[in-house]
């Protein structure tokens, strides 16, 4: 289930150049989960870094694969629930979301560990029914990382 006709403002892609932006941090040698279909772009964008990925439009909450890594761009009205889930697996991930995330209460209370790469300029994103691309929200987004072993706490990338 992509969500895509739960709500019209959670149908986002990350481009492909904010995802090659943290290739660095993602080891090349274990399997990635992307759950959150949207369009299916995202498996075509980390089969062109080398990643070997499973990006199939199922139920998150209903289907959890063989993998590694989980790595997407969740729908964002959703992001409760779905951490709750994420907890639950105990998996590394890395996930793009608000930077407000880290005010909820819920969050500092689940993710006392988490490591966070600061992008200097903003995620651009592109809506599924849309063909305006780099759209950029009026707040900050951040790759929020569990689980990855990063070598600093906080990054700040380009």
């Amino acid at each position: 289930m992509s969500f895509t006709l739960d709500k019209d403002s959670d149908n986002y892609n990350t481009n492909k150049e904010d995802w090659e932006r943290i290739k660095q941090y993602i080891p090349q040698d274990k399997l990635i989960w992307s759950p959150f279909y949207c369009d299916g772009k995202q498996k075509e964008y980390f089969e062109d870094m080398g990643y070997n990925i499973i990006h199939e439009d199922r139920d998150f909450f209903s289907y959890t694969p063989k993998y590694d890594i989980l790595i997407d761009n969740p729908p964002f009205s959703k992001k409760k629930e779905i951490l709750k889930r994420l907890k639950e697996l105990d998996k590394p991930f890395i996930l793009i979301m608000p930077s407000v995330m880290l005010s909820y209460k819920y969050f500092q209370e689940d993710f006392k560990d988490i490591q966070i790469l600061i992008p200097y300029k903003r995620i651009n994103f592109k809506h599924l029914n849309s063909d305006k691309k780099n759209y950029s929200p009026p707040f900050a987004s951040f790759y929020f990382c569990y689980k990855m072993g990063l070598e600093k706490d906080l990054i700040f990338i380009e």
